[in-house]
């Protein structure tokens, strides 16, 4: 037998099962790369909350212990105006936050990056910050600016700051030095290095501790309307949970809390989404396998 006869003879036993599209040449759905990676949690999501609506009820658990989730939406259709209000202030709120902790945190980096003397004087400062409870500086905060919006972003900002430039740094320090090198003989300026060279090898970096401050942005919000938040129509979901748990309104400070979650989890995923952009044509992290 020739080789080309063996060939033909290896593609005719492929058994027809193996083929995976269907006679239009499109991917059934159900083997979809998103079906596959959506459809474990969201089972588990739906068995969760059948479970959590059932067994309050069977075990007879009193519903300000425990409520259901009916009585959470119940709750949030009974105060819907202030609730879905607190749940767009907080938004604002943590993706400002947000926003400004990754700035100042990749602007920080980049300095000391570049510096090693600002590097080794403020570094220790940095850590000593973040290692504090923000909790037991919030006060201050609010005595030094005042309660309000003022004083809930920069908790927010302090929470998602350290992340960014810790990350960061460990980044821009992670270029070969034969790369600084090569750029050095081509008379590359400290600037054209750092922007060109250093800044690409610290995007991985990067894009992990965004998905780090995503989440941390909205606990110093929350936090932050816990200590200094202010009511009425500018109250955070923080503010929600005290004014309800001084209500003894069990069923919305599960619902604020959930809603809390529910932000974080939205955050995390924008900001994976935009890793995805950034590294996925180039780095194995965000390269999608077989």
């Amino acid at each position: 037998m020739s080789a080309n006869d063996a060939l033909v003879a290896a593609a005719d036993s492929i058994p027809a099962t193996d083929v995976r599209t269907e006679v239009s040449g499109r991917p059934r759905w159900w083997r979809l790369p998103a079906f596959g990676a959506i459809w474990p949690p969201a089972a588990l999501f739906v068995l969760g909350v059948v479970l959590w609506q059932v067994l309050p009820g069977a075990l007879k658990v009193e519903s300000y212990i425990l409520p259901t989730p009916s009585e959470m939406l119940a709750a949030i259709g009974e105060n819907s105006s202030e609730f879905w209000s607190a749940v767009i202030t907080s938004s604002w709120t943590a993706f400002a936050g947000f926003v400004l902790s990754a700035a100042l945190g990749v602007l920080s980096a980049c300095v000391m990056a570049t510096w090693k003397l600002i590097e080794r004087t403020l570094f220790p400062y940095m850590i000593i910050l973040s290692t504090v409870p923000i909790i037991a500086i919030a006060p201050l905060i609010v005595v030094w600016f005042g309660a309000g919006s003022t004083s809930i972003l920069i908790i927010t900002v302090i929470v998602g700051f350290f992340p960014v430039v810790a990350n960061t740094v460990v980044g821009l320090q992670s270029a070969s030095a034969s790369s600084v090198d090569l750029f050095r003989i081509y008379h590359a300026s400290t600037l054209q290095v750092l922007v060109k060279l250093r800044f690409r090898t610290a995007l991985p970096f990067l894009m992990a501790s965004l998905k780090v401050t995503a989440t941390l942005a909205v606990i110093g919000t929350i936090v932050g309307e816990y200590v200094a938040g202010s009511g009425g129509s500018n109250g955070g979901l923080g503010y929600i949970v005290i004014v309800a748990a001084n209500r003894l309104e069990t069923s919305l400070v599960f619902a604020a809390a959930i809603a809390s979650a529910v932000l974080g989890i939205v955050f995390f995923g924008l900001v994976s989404l935009l890793s995805s952009r950034v590294l996925g044509s180039w780095h194995e992290s965000a390269m999608k396998g077989e």
